[in-house]
């Protein structure tokens, strides 16, 4: 029996699971993180090798594997990509390994449709315009300096900054500014003031700017509850994803929108906006990057029309 294998590599972990051509998964395992971006190369590279190892279970039938992963513009440096290539020659798989985006499987795996449109929106943001199931282009994704409108960061920092307005006018805290002084100082936050101000702005400017992604589900919960500020930031933030995604668009163009990520998906107040924006279009949530990828494996392997792995996964840790 051939064999094809799928997996989803992010930054905190990592996923593999191995289909036939039916669709049915005969293994799966999982591991540490493994973006190129934020480990080392060859710890990445050595994770999912692993992985893949785990989930073969030492076969080696294998027509095709597609790795998705974050972080894959890493591998246009020469010596990461020889990292790579290594790790797949010690799996003995060193000629049927594909590497795309992590954007990539997520797409397919919500839809079969070839053209379309992803949209990311978690710590960061991006868009991307997906034709023959590949990214060809994208808008947005600059990271939080440059960009990252409408992300958990984006939500986030906006919340801060809304809070400290509110301080410097002296004017009543609303419940977002009350949870974001209980989220940066603890249950007892500090009186109102300027002094809370000050602290405030000491305490986010101590730490990490991705550190302000941890305020953005406040933002969500205060929307939800029908807090003004937290509903205009949430308008906000959706009106910002629109965009990008319509950047990545033809002109009446109809084709599917995949969101992807926690400030689109589940109850989230600015996925729900998003949709809204969509209407009239298949809009479809992407969660189980993992099957994508052994689907797009398959359709290397087998055409079209290879069933789509569905069963949900359940991974051996490695």
């Amino acid at each position: 029996m051939t064999l094809v294998v799928g997996v989803d590599a992010g930054g905190t972990s990592t996923r593999a699971v191995a289909v036939d051509a039916t669709g049915a998964v005969h293994g799966s395992a999982a591991g540490g993180g493994a973006n190129p971006n934020s480990h080392p190369p060859a710890v990445a590279a050595a994770r999912i090798a692993e992985a893949i190892d785990t989930a073969l279970g030492g076969r080696r039938d294998v027509l095709a594997a597609v790795v998705g992963m974050a972080g894959v513009s890493k591998l246009s440096d020469p010596d990461v990509a020889a990292e790579f290539s290594a790790a797949w020659q010690r799996i003995g798989l060193g000629t049927v390994v594909r590497t795309v985006g992590d954007a990539e499987v997520a797409y397919a795996a919500a839809t079969s449709a070839p053209d379309g449109t992803v949209l990311i929106a978690g710590t960061g943001s991006i868009a991307g315009r997906i034709r023959n199931r590949r990214m060809v282009a994208t808008a947005g994704g600059h990271g939080w300096l440059l960009g990252d409108e409408g992300s958990a960061f984006w939500l986030g920092r906006e919340a801060v900054r809304a809070t400290l307005a509110a301080l410097e006018r002296g004017a009543p805290l609303g419940g977002l500014a009350t949870t974001v002084l209980a989220e940066a100082f603890g249950p007892s936050a500090v009186d109102e003031g300027p002094d809370t101000m000050w602290a405030l702005v000491t305490r986010a400017n101590a730490e990490p700017p991705i550190r302000l992604a941890r305020f953005a589900p406040l933002v969500s919960a205060a929307a939800r509850s029908g807090d003004p500020v937290a509903e205009e930031i949430t308008a906000r933030a959706a009106r910002h994803l629109v965009a990008t995604a319509r950047a990545t668009r033809e002109p009446g163009e109809k084709t599917p929108v995949v969101l992807v990520g926690s400030v689109l998906t589940g109850d989230s107040p600015v996925g729900a906006l998003v949709r809204t924006e969509f209407a009239g279009l298949d809009v479809l949530t992407s969660s189980d990057g993992v099957l994508g990828a052994a689907w797009l494996a398959a359709v290397d392997a087998w055409g079209e029309d290879t069933p789509r792995p569905s069963r949900r996964v359940n991974a051996t840790k490695t």
